[in-house]
């Protein structure tokens, strides 16, 4: 089984561009990454299955904003102090897992993260709320001639009485778009600065400014990439 590396969490500074040494634009994103709290070390899941993971926290949240229940898990890792508005828990090997403390802080320097590199990154898509289907599936929608009267951005048929006297469950039709996880693999690291916290990604990932993200080493590295 491939070793699960450590990754961080983070936020979605903006998008931006550079420019290669052979003078060609390159669009990027600006993810700010870490630091991070330990805020839970994890070996076994509700259900008792043996995993090993850490808990993760990222910018800081008000003490007055901590409700009792999650209070008295931040006890455990160090005080109030620790709370955070994000918590994700991740996936780690059990080597990673003896490396790091609950309450201990985690920052960019400690995924070695060079330039050329690959990363996964997770997000939530920018919500479009509720949309047709023309807009969330691209539809071609309905000729607007010969006769065709307040049907042009309809999506069809979808059945039949006889058969299948139903709808088929995934019929594409008008509904919820965006707001949901979204992973981007294998997206090229441009740029790595430390000491700003800064992690500068060749492309786009998932969501809006200001979004929170996870990054962590690529597990399905395409050499293409």
């Amino acid at each position: 089984m491939k070793e699960r590396k450590l990754g961080l969490l983070g936020k979605k500074v903006g998008m931006t561009q550079i420019f290669t040494e052979d003078r060609k634009a390159l669009g990027v994103t600006v993810v700010e990454l870490g630091p991070c709290v330990v805020l839970k070390k994890a070996s076994v899941d509700a259900s008792g299955n043996k995993h090993n993971a850490l808990e993760l926290g990222f910018d800081k949240k008000p003490e007055r904003k901590v409700d009792k229940a999650e209070a008295g898990h931040l006890k455990k890792a160090g005080g109030l102090d620790k709370a955070s508005r994000f918590v994700r828990e991740m996936r780690v090997s059990a080597q990673t897992l003896e490396k790091y403390e609950v309450g201990q802080e985690i920052s960019l320097a400690d995924l070695e993260l060079n330039p050329g590199d690959l990363v996964d990154v997770v997000g939530t898509s920018k919500g479009k709320g509720f949309q047709g289907v023309m807009k969330r599936y691209n539809f071609a929608g309905f000729p607007a001639s010969h006769g065709t009267s307040e049907y042009y951005r309809h999506g069809g048929s979808i059945g039949c009485r006889k058969w299948p006297g139903r709808v088929f469950k995934g019929q594409k039709m008008p509904g919820q778009m965006g707001k949901r996880r979204v992973t981007t693999q294998n997206v090229k690291v441009a740029e790595v600065r430390v000491e700003e916290n800064i992690l500068i990604l060749q492309g786009a990932v998932p969501g809006a400014k200001n979004g929170y993200v996870s990054v962590r080493p690529a597990i399905k590295k395409n050499p293409v990439a």
